[in-house]
């Protein structure tokens, strides 16, 4: 092996050394009887050392508990989107900020419980010895030695910024536009579909700005299955002639509304539908029965929304008697429709002479908060804040209620006693 050859031109890294230290307090106007026997010093980090790759993170309670269970944090982001931070259960938005002083990062450093080697010091001894540490600290002897222990420390590296997290709604989006990209119509419309815009469910969550717990939420929301290995959303118009045969075997077979046989409405669509479309429908719109252990009720708000969704649609107006009457007679018998059923997917729009519902998706609607604003004001001019709710409520966090965003964006009038919002220019 050959010797490494030694540059004696080259600088040298001063180290400090005890009497360094004692020179320092004394300078420092510091009594050395109140310090611990411990000093450390840091050595800033030569330039052979890269710390390029570390970042300072803010946590808050639940990122913090979810990494000490030996759970892993996720950044997600594609090119032309802002990052976000997810655990398994909420998401946060990232961003740079940048810190007044310096932080220094140094591994194995000791606080001060660690440093005092003596037992009047320790924090084992409590407070047994105060009185005689008093004593040690009161002495008049200016000669009085205290031993001391020098410890060399590096640091690592120097942050003049750090990532803090804010809590935000998922960003359910892009996963519905993905899902948008291969609509399912049928066995004999698959000859359209692009194999390579397929995505299997870790695909999607991987790519999708929310939790796992959010992006299942998600997927529930959008109605959307699993079918071949991929997941995927059913064009609406097939997915309601499938629905609508399903509903059609309650009168057929005489069932109560809450005894729906999952085995038999699967075996009466064969040769009509797949399989794995019927069956995830089924576990999309139902419900286990309280009252009958092993069957199944259809969730009614769910099945009122569908009907409603192909009864309204876009650029058609409806009087409000003859929308509800036409939306109840579409329900199951023992089923009933309430306006409630129509949030974020139609509007009652009563500025007119005739007061009417026409349709109004939150999913076609931009999402950019001021272009939102914009577009619903042209819709519509006046708004309760619960006819609002459903538009914007996907721009609120924990600490930005929608309320708040009114506040910011719209301004408020009363009428009769009821508060309205209407555009700020």
């Amino acid at each position: 092996m050959e010797a490494m050859e030694v540059d004696e031109n080259a600088p040298q890294l001063y180290v400090r050394t005890p009497e360094d230290v004692k020179a320092i307090v004394k300078h420092a106007k510091l009594d050395e009887r109140q310090l611990t026997q411990v000093t450390q010093a840091l050595y800033y980090p030569s330039a052979n050392i890269v710390a390029d790759n570390l970042r300072l993170l803010e946590l808050d309670s639940h990122m913090l508990h979810h990494i000490r269970e030996g759970q892993t944090l996720h950044f997600k982001g594609g090119l032309n989107e802002k990052i976000v931070l997810c655990t398994d259960e909420r998401t946060y938005d990232v961003k740079g900020a940048e810190i007044s002083n310096s932080l220094l990062l140094v591994p194995d450093l000791k606080f001060g419980a660690a440093t005092s080697t003596s037992p009047l010091k320790s924090p084992r001894t409590g407070n047994a010895n105060a009185s005689l540490e008093r004593s040690l600290n009161d002495s008049t002897e200016d000669d009085l030695e205290v031993p001391r222990t020098l410890e060399q420390r590096s640091v690592l590296a120097v942050f003049h910024e750090y990532f803090e997290c804010r809590e935000i709604k998922p960003r359910f989006r892009k996963l519905g536009e993905l899902l948008q990209l291969t609509r399912y119509s049928g066995p004999e419309n698959e000859y359209c579909i692009e194999r390579k815009v397929l995505f299997s469910y870790q695909q999607l969550l991987d790519t999708v700005q929310c939790s796992r717990a959010q992006f299942e939420e998600g997927l529930r929301n959008f109605r959307a299955l699993e079918f071949d290995g991929h997941i995927r959303v059913l064009e609406y118009e097939y997915e309601y002639r499938i629905i609508s045969l399903m509903l059609g075997l309650i009168s057929e077979n005489s069932w109560a509304l809450d005894e729906v046989e999952r085995g038999e409405t699967i075996s009466a669509l064969k040769g009509i539908a797949p399989e794995p479309v019927v069956t995830g429908l089924f576990d999309i719109y139902t419900i286990p029965s309280e009252r009958c252990p092993g069957q199944f009720s259809y969730q009614e708000s769910l099945v009122a929304r569908i009907v409603a969704q192909n009864i309204l649609q876009p650029g058609l107006r409806f009087r409000n008697e003859e929308f509800m009457r036409s939306w109840q007679e579409a329900m199951p018998e023992g089923m009933s429709c309430e306006m409630q059923y129509l949030r974020g997917l139609g509007i009652c729009d009563s500025e007119g002479a005739q007061p009417c519902i026409r349709s109004l998706a939150e999913e076609r609607l931009p999402t950019n908060l001021n272009d939102r604003m914009r577009d619903l004001f042209k819709t519509k001019r006046k708004w309760t804040l619960e006819e609002m709710e459903p538009y914007i409520e996907c721009f609120t966090t924990p600490t930005l209620s929608v309320s708040t965003l009114l506040a910011k964006n719209a301004r408020s009038l009363t009428e009769a006693g009821v508060r309205y919002y209407v555009s700020k220019h």
